[in-house]
């Protein structure tokens, strides 16, 4: 069940990146696409480009805000430059829209280089949220 809903955050990760104009060049959870290695020891969910111009987008869980290094997870990621040309990389972060405001004074934290490169965009869906979890007193209807 985690899978999935994590499978759709990226789906809705990409989502931005078409709004602004990226083509999605590796993603995780995809079909036809490879999925994005590691960039140093960090996982992120995918890689996009615009003319000439790179992205990294990462979906964040609950479960991340309670990890003691995200904010060097952010750091890392958001000061990338491409490897021959040393053009910055855009970093989106896709974040549940109830820890959107957390995310924002995180942000605020980090060096105002690397706050340059980062887009935090809300990662919200009705099916995300509306999980039917059936109660165990629930009588039997039918059998």
């Amino acid at each position: 069940m985690l899978n999935l809903i994590k499978r759709r955050t990226v789906d809705l990760l990409v989502q931005q990146f078409w709004k602004e104009g990226y083509l999605t060049v590796r993603r995780r959870f995809g079909t036809y696409l490879p999925e994005p290695d590691k960039i140093g020891s960090f996982e992120v969910d995918i890689i996009a480009k615009q003319r000439k111009n790179y992205a990294i987008g990462l979906t964040l869980t609950p479960e991340d805000f309670k990890n003691s290094n995200l904010i060097e997870k952010l750091t890392f990621l958001s000061t990338r430059q491409t490897r021959y040309s040393n053009k910055r990389v855009q970093l989106f972060v896709g974040v549940p829209t109830e820890f959107f405001e957390k995310a924002k004074s995180m942000a605020k934290l980090l060096s105002p280089e690397a706050r340059k490169n980062i887009k935090i965009f809300k990662i919200g869906d009705k099916a995300l949220t509306n999980i039917y979890v059936p109660e165990k007193n629930q009588k039997v209807l039918f059998s």
